[in-house]
């Protein structure tokens, strides 16, 4: 079970990211209004997101790197696959979105979030691309003021040892591994990667705390 503090901020029913989320939900909602009759891929998310979503679309196929071997309702279905690098037989497939949150700062390096970028434009001519937004004063994933900024070793320490990381890395190698592992980006390269798409802001305090890439 996570900290209080944390279950406030991030894990509890009713914590701030909680209600980002489902406030997240109603713009899709606003964005795609047939979303309902849409089929639509979702790389890097899990079966378990979308079975709590407020919204069902006509079917959601998910690709994801770690398997998920639970029973699954008619329509939905997950693979393991990478996002970056997907056969064709999936990026020949008929979808009508491709939907992400909170997966392109975690595939590790510029050229393979381009590869993610491209595969968004190939599966679909609709999109919605959520990422935390990298100048956010507190790193979402760790809870910690201007982690993002700091030298790899002290965020090493501090994947260690804040209690406010959702999992503590059980050894330095680990911790180096698992900061390296985050790579926040900003609005610039946000509109490098989705030339055509309208960007939205999610705010928090009159700050910026994710972006959304939407075309619609």
């Amino acid at each position: 079970m996570g900290s209080p503090l944390r279950n406030l901020f991030v894990d509890g029913p009713n914590s701030v990211a909680a209600k980002a989320r489902a406030r997240r939900w109603r713009w899709v909602a606003e964005s795609f209004p047939d979303l309902g009759q849409m089929n639509v891929i979702d790389l890097g998310g899990t079966a378990t997101a979308w079975m709590r979503a407020p919204i069902k679309p006509a079917s959601v196929h998910v690709i994801n790197l770690a398997h998920d071997d639970q029973e699954l309702p008619s329509w939905l279905r997950t693979e393991v696959g990478d996002a970056c690098d997907l056969p064709k037989r999936i990026l020949s497939d008929d979808y009508d979105l491709v939907f992400s949150n909170a997966v392109i700062e975690h595939v590790g390096g510029y050229a393979r979030r381009q590869a993610f970028a491209d595969a968004v434009h190939s599966l679909a001519g609709r999109f919605w691309v959520q990422t935390p937004y990298r100048y956010f004063p507190v790193e979402p994933h760790v809870l910690f003021p201007f982690y993002q900024f700091l030298p790899l070793n002290v965020r090493a320490r501090i994947n260690r040892r804040w209690p406010l990381v959702h999992t503590k890395s059980p050894d330095w190698s680990a911790a180096l591994q698992d900061a390296l592992e985050i790579e926040l980006i900003g609005r610039a390269e946000m509109a490098l990667l989705f030339p055509t798409a309208r960007m939205r802001a999610e705010r928090v305090a009159g700050l910026t705390k994710s972006l959304i890439a939407i075309k619609a």
